[in-house]
């Protein structure tokens, strides 16, 4: 990351550069107020004090810090603005400005960060929604304090030189497939990309946890864990389906979305759920009017986004601390898509 110059501090507010070098070498000549003008603007682009600068009384705590809430396709869902809403609510209690920085969702080589990211000016990132390994590791490498909420499966917690915050999967798909299990339904499909996702691929974890608990060997044929594309799901899922010579008792899904389009398409087949397949996702996306029948899991996302907003001030000001991977807990919610007329609420 390139360093920020006396003369980019003395540029920016068209003054000499020698002012400024009188501000940070601790001669006189200048005055109060442009004295805090220069230092503001010395923070604001990331500028590295000398160990023996003093700051003017109570300055150094008032100046504002920058943060990037760097996310992919926050459009998408009211999940991803929601957490941001929360984020910027706690931000506004800290003298924190968040600085939103939109990521594309696909990146090869000879795609870079933005500069935004690497220039000096922020003071710390939370990244969201970001799962293109390349893009990843981008981000593991600028040099400042970050928090990511998941990550893609092949990127371990270990390379993101930063804190990983995850809801709780395993449990929550087990107990789900394990309640599915009990039922009488022995023959179970799962659908989601675990290749995408560190969460689906925990779900997905849970979920053969729990066939192995009850002795069940998983059919593969009736497993669809392959990378799926982003704007192709229906159409692959629908491939899929078409594919099996005969239908399972039950799918869990990785998430409502892929959820929903199944409830769609087995509707479409003259499949009834739960009485000829039963279904479950994750999530409990609210915005898809099927989601409302969807056995799911109650992600907390505004907590969510307020423990983003904590660990990021704290990974700033601790940041030698160790990393951390923090799992925020999750609630099963039974609906009658797996044929529980009295969901939990």
């Amino acid at each position: 990351m390139k360093k920020v110059t006396l003369q980019e501090i003395a540029n920016s507010l068209d003054i000499s550069r020698t002012t400024v070098w009188k501000v940070f070498s601790g001669h006189d000549g200048v005055s109060d107020a442009l004295r805090t003008k220069i230092i503001a603007k010395a923070q604001e682009l990331g500028y590295t004090f000398p160990e023996n600068f003093q700051f003017p009384a109570g300055q150094a705590e008032d100046l504002p810090i920058n943060i990037a809430v760097t996310v992919c396709r926050p459009e998408t869902s009211l999940f991803w603005m929601n957490i941001i809403h929360e984020i910027a609510k706690e931000f506004s209690h800290h003298n924190v400005n968040l600085v939103y920085t939109y990521l594309p969702t696909s990146a090869d080589e000879t795609y870079t960060l933005p500069p935004t990211l690497t220039s000096g000016t922020i003071q710390g990132m939370i990244v969201m929604n970001v799962y293109n390994t390349h893009t990843l590791r981008l981000l593991s490498e600028v040099p400042i304090p970050k928090v990511f909420l998941d990550t893609a499966t092949m990127i371990p917690p270990s390379e993101l030189n930063g804190d990983l915050i995850l809801m709780e999967n395993r449990t929550s798909v087990f107990k789900i497939t394990s309640h599915l299990i009990e039922q009488g339904r022995k023959v179970l499909g799962f659908i989601g990309d675990i290749n995408y996702a560190k969460s689906n691929y925990e779900r997905y974890e849970g979920f053969l946890r729990a066939l192995n608990a009850y002795h069940i060997t998983p059919d593969r044929s009736l497993l669809l864990t392959d990378s799926i594309g982003i704007d192709t799901y229906r159409e692959e899922i629908d491939c899929f389906l078409s594919s099996l010579p005969q239908m399972p008792e039950a799918f869990v899904c990785a998430n409502d979305h892929v959820g929903c389009i199944l409830l769609q398409l087995l509707l479409e087949r003259g499949i009834h759920v739960p009485q000829d397949v039963a279904v479950s996702g994750f999530d409990n996306n609210i915005e898809n009017p099927l989601s409302s029948h969807l056995t799911t899991v109650q992600v907390f996302n505004r907590e969510l986004g307020l423990r983003l907003a904590m660990q990021i001030l704290y990974r700033i000001d601790h940041p030698k601390m160790p990393y951390e991977v923090i799992y925020q807990t999750t609630k099963v919610l039974f609906r009658s898509s797996t044929g529980d007329t009295d969901p939990e609420d």
